[in-house]
């Protein structure tokens, strides 16, 4: 028994698996963080627009 459970990999993969998602989302969260600064400015202009339009 402990013989076939040296040789299992499959919790090894599903680790190697893991750690490719955490990878994949840690890039998302910085991508999304350095689009979010940008659009910011974006959306308080429009903000800006549409209050004058209803204000004029």
């Amino acid at each position: 028994m402990l013989r076939r459970l040296r040789s299992d990999q499959r919790g090894a993969t599903a680790i190697e698996y893991g750690l490719i998602a955490a990878l994949i989302c840690v890039a998302m969260i910085g991508g999304l963080s350095a689009l979010g600064g940008g659009t910011g400015g974006m959306w308080g202009k429009v903000d800006t627009k549409v209050a004058a339009a209803f204000a004029g």
